[in-house]
């Protein structure tokens, strides 16, 4: 017999999980120095939250763009953002893994929607500062700048559970009896 249902208390262990993914997207994408962006065919020019290099051939001129205020917003953005999602998950290993304190839910939820507005924020001002910064060419967003997009989409999705998840305190706990979605004889 195949049964399919929703573990719940599996929710306990996932939902930390995911933001600990996110939390590890948010670090590579601000520190990563390979860029998150580069010109399309020459491959003369690339940049990454703090710097910018042009050339060629172990021959790259280095230039901060840490000069530039939007460059310092994007930074600020980005940092205010992983340590407000550090501070969620940690919240979060607490409440759901150590114990299970359904009161702090919401506010992991609130904390989750901070951190993606500072992050959207940023990721919005960043290519659009950066494309009146460099006239000639086009240029790609590359897997750097990606990783940060990710880290924001999984805030969203785990905003979303932690909000929802205060009504199901039955299923979380093992109380409630399993509906399953599917059974076959």
């Amino acid at each position: 017999m195949f049964r399919c249902g929703i573990a719940y208390p599996r929710c306990r262990w996932i939902v930390p999980l995911l933001l600990l993914f996110a939390i590890i997207f948010d670090i590579i994408a601000i520190a990563a120095d390979s860029g998150w962006v580069e010109d399309e065919g020459a491959e003369s020019h690339y940049a990454s939250m703090w710097n910018q290099y042009r050339g060629r051939n172990n021959n790259w001129d280095t230039k901060s763009l840490m000069e530039y205020s939007w460059a310092q917003a994007v930074a600020a953005l980005m940092i205010i953002g992983l340590i407000i999602l550090i501070i969620a998950f940690l919240i979060s290993c607490v409440s759901l893994c150590c114990t299970l304190n359904l009161a702090l839910l919401p506010v992991i939820g609130v904390l989750l929607i901070v951190v993606v507005i500072l992050q959207i924020i940023a990721l919005i001002i960043y290519p659009v500062e950066f494309n009146k910064l460099i006239f000639e060419g086009n240029y790609y967003y590359t897997w750097a700048y990606g990783f940060g997009w990710g880290a924001t989409i999984l805030s969203i999705g785990c905003a979303i559970l932690f909000c929802c998840l205060p009504r199901y305190e039955d299923e979380l706990t093992g109380l409630a009896k399993t509906k399953y979605i599917y059974t076959s004889a």
